[in-house]
């Protein structure tokens, strides 16, 4: 999913198609940090997601931030784009592109894995 921006529409968006791509016989735990659009009573939080938040100025525990990193300095830093259909094309041949390995590597931590 490339949304256009945040705020709770598009968390809202953004949930309901976590719910639907899981399904009702499954239950995620979804982490995320504490953005007002993560955090707003006006989500309708579907029944199979459970948001955990984490606690304020952690960004050692929020493993995505390393993975946006990785995409800034790798896929889009010091890039220009015409227009916004360009852009929504490079996002899209990007993370289609991203390998799970890519992934796993980049946003691993020692203390997230048992040896």
């Amino acid at each position: 999913m490339v949304l256009p921006w945040t705020d709770t529409e598009m968390m809202q968006l953004h949930l309901d198609a976590i719910s639907e791509q899981v399904g009702p016989e499954r239950h995620i735990v979804l982490v995320l940090d504490n953005a007002g659009w993560h955090t707003t009573e006006k989500l309708l939080i579907p029944p199979n997601i459970t948001l955990l938040p984490l606690p304020p100025y952690t960004p050692e525990l929020n493993v995505i931030e390393r993975l946006w990193h990785w995409i800034k300095s790798h896929e889009f830093g010091n890039r220009i784009y015409p227009d916004y259909e360009s852009l929504l094309e490079e996002v899209a041949r990007m993370w289609s592109g991203l390998s799970e390995e890519r992934i796993r590597s980049v946003c691993s931590s020692s203390w997230l894995h048992e040896n």
